[in-house]
């Protein structure tokens, strides 16, 4: 079953007799007939050496529509290959969809930096990428089945009712000589089946609920009472259209009743120019989200919610959830739970096709980066219509992946052996101001040092992860121009309580030096050293713990040490004394770890440079000589 709008928009108004071959492709095209157009449109592509665009897209398109990918393909890269960056980016989404569905990775990744210059977008694409990459790293979280109630038809959009399942299908044969246009199939209805059983044969859902067109995608309240569904606009038992010869889709209310459906009636936010449907209901009934193209949005179809009253009436207008869901391509069949929402998307990074992605339901109505759920949930071929079972890590899908038993067919996933056992979350702060620090990289390392996640803060330093079970895991906050912070974390073989507003702080560089007469230096105290010796002291120790922790944290950093004395005693013994002290420090730095070549030079001063009045024959105090026997770290590279 074709998601098109999300099912769907039907026209029954045709033009009457084309003049040309073009021209009856077109009747076919707009009237849904995407097979037939493809005949004509291809017929007419090979008679002209350069077809139209007009032709390029609507082979790309038909092709697009009906699933082959392979073919949508070869004509969108005709279409980009002629148009570039003017192509659209619906055009580019579908490309790129059509590439990841035919297994055409880099080429598809390659497109998507080519074509979002915008930095907001791209980041977040990148972002996806990089959390998908990762996920495809580790364990899978489900394992997935194909349901044994699948027809050869379309099979989706199941439900969670009593101790069962209702889902949409085409499997009526009784209706076929009554089809949809788009894919040839009967009109959908709602069945129930009782998965736990195998041999349990799908009926029609409630007595008096089938209509003779579509009747699909259900959200029933926890009662198990109101209903919310998606049906043609229908009248008289008629298609009702629009001025422009469309029959859309409205979702309509109603309430069961032994087994029946009654005061059945239409949500206000309906209308005949523009399609509604999807219904999903949120934890405590309170909001409706569903999914339509009216006029506003963002793409081809966008996710919007509408409050709801006590008794499930709509309250106000629906309100589109924002670009950080919804994209120029389709957002569709939304689920909640908790508070997190699931929808499926082809405008957000993926895997191919629609994809299944999971966001937070943030406060302030504000959403997290859409995630894509990855396999096995999600394939290249288009996945949707998530639910989840109550208190449990198992639910269902749809997806018309190939090896399935039909057109699209109803998967159950159900949550592998514990992969993820302990949820990992809190600030990252800077150590000086202690403000919180933002797009600080949080990567996390397995036991053989391989990335198995990584992630940024947000804007108030926020970090959320998941570890997986059984397994030590190295946890590295860092941040261009601060310090690294290392965190290591074991969990057992069973889920853990979650580990929440965990603070890190992370030292600026700036924090950690000082400049004198323009020279950068590393911030410690004087090294002292005791009275004619160059032994590192246990008070000069405390001090260079400081320089390692410079040279350990920023490993760009290059320093030189210069040593000096105080005046006692003669210039030249003063001299190679200093330069011992230099020298014995090095060893000192070299001893723990650090590189030799992070050392440009240890050298000493003597008493060249003083700092302050304690010269030759200048009688001082035994302190005031002692700060001028000190080393210095000067930065030479950073």
């Amino acid at each position: 079953m074709k998601k098109s709008l999300f099912i769907l928009s039907i026209l029954f108004a045709s033009l009457s007799v084309a003049q040309s071959k073009e021209d009856r492709a077109d009747v076919y095209f707009e009237d849904f007939k995407f097979s037939e157009a493809i005949k004509l449109y291809s017929s007419v592509a090979s008679e002209k050496r350069k077809p139209s665009l007009h032709v390029i897209q609507r082979l790309a398109d038909s092709y697009f529509n009906i699933n082959d990918y392979q073919n949508a393909k070869d004509w969108y890269s005709k279409l980009y290959s002629i148009k570039g960056k003017e192509v659209g980016e619906s055009n580019l989404i579908k490309l790129v969809q059509s590439l990841k569905a035919s297994m055409h990775i880099d080429r598809a990744d390659e497109l998507l930096k080519e074509y979002y210059t915008n930095p907001t977008k791209l980041k977040m694409i990148l972002l996806q990428k990089a959390y998908l990459d990762s996920i495809s790293k580790t364990k899978p979280k489900y394992t997935i089945k194909n349901m044994p109630f699948n027809s050869s038809k379309s099979d989706f959009a199941p439900a969670m009712y009593s101790r069962g399942l209702v889902f949409a299908s085409a499997r009526d044969t009784a209706k076929s000589n009554k089809l949809y246009p788009w894919n040839k199939q009967p009109y959908l209805d709602l069945y129930f089946t009782n998965p736990k059983q195998e041999d349990f044969v799908p009926e029609k859902f409630l007595e008096n609920m089938e209509s003779s067109f579509h009747d699909a995608t259900i959200a029933i309240s926890n009662n198990g009472r109101t209903v919310y569904f998606t049906r043609n606009f229908i009248k008289k038992n008629k298609l009702n259209a629009n001025a422009d010869g469309l029959s859309n889709m409205q979702i309509l209310k109603g309430t069961i009743a032994d087994n029946k459906l009654i005061n059945v009636m239409s949500l206000s936010f309906n209308s005949k120019n523009y399609s509604c449907g999807h219904p999903a209901l949120s934890a405590d009934g309170q909001r409706l989200y569903f999914t339509s193209n009216m006029d506003g949005g963002y793409g081809s179809s966008d996710i919007y919610v509408v409050e709801l009253s006590a008794s499930g009436d709509v309250v106000g207008k629906p309100v589109n959830l924002g670009p950080t869901i919804n994209t120029r391509g389709r957002e569709m069949f939304p689920f909640v739970d908790k508070d997190e929402l699931y929808f499926s998307s082809d405008g957000h990074y993926g895997l191919g096709g629609l994809d299944i992605f999971a966001s937070k339901i943030l406060p302030n109505s504000e959403y997290s980066l859409p995630l894509n759920m990855g396999k096995p949930i999600n394939s290249n071929m288009d996945d949707f219509s998530f639910i989840r079972e109550m208190a449990s890590n198992s639910g269902y899908i749809a997806s018309n992946r190939y090896g399935g038993m039909g057109d699209d067919d109803i998967y159950h996933f159900e949550g592998a052996k514990p992969v993820n056992c302990l949820e990992y979350s809190g600030n990252v702060y800077n150590k000086l101001t202690k403000q919180p620090l933002e797009r600080v990289s949080v990567a996390i390392y397995d036991e053989d040092d391989t990335l198995i996640q990584n992630s940024k803060t947000d804007v108030n330093g926020y970090y959320n992860f998941i570890l997986p079970c059984n397994q030590t895991s190295k946890i590295v906050f860092a941040k261009d121009k601060y310090s690294k912070k290392t965190i290591t974390i074991a969990t057992q073989e069973n889920p853990e309580e979650p580990s929440l507003n965990n603070k890190v702080y992370l030292t600026p560089f700036e924090s950690l030096i000082v400049k004198e007469d323009n020279v950068e230096k590393i911030n410690v105290e004087p090294i002292y050293f005791d009275y004619d010796k160059y032994d590192i002291t246990p008070r000069a120790e405390i001090e260079l713990q400081k320089v390692l922790f410079v040279l350990k944290e920023f490993p760009k950093t290059k320093i030189k040490i210069e040593s000096h004395t105080d005046s006692r005693g003669k210039d030249a013994y003063n001299l190679e004394l200093s330069d011992n002290r230099a020298k014995s420090t090095r060893r000192y730095l070299v001893s723990k770890g650090v590189d030799i070549d992070r050392i440009e030079s240890a050298n000493g001063f003597g008493e060249l440079k003083l700092k302050n009045k304690c010269s030759n024959g200048v009688k001082c105090s035994e302190q005031e000589h002692l700060v001028n026997r000190r080393s210095d770290f000067i930065i030479v590279a950073k």
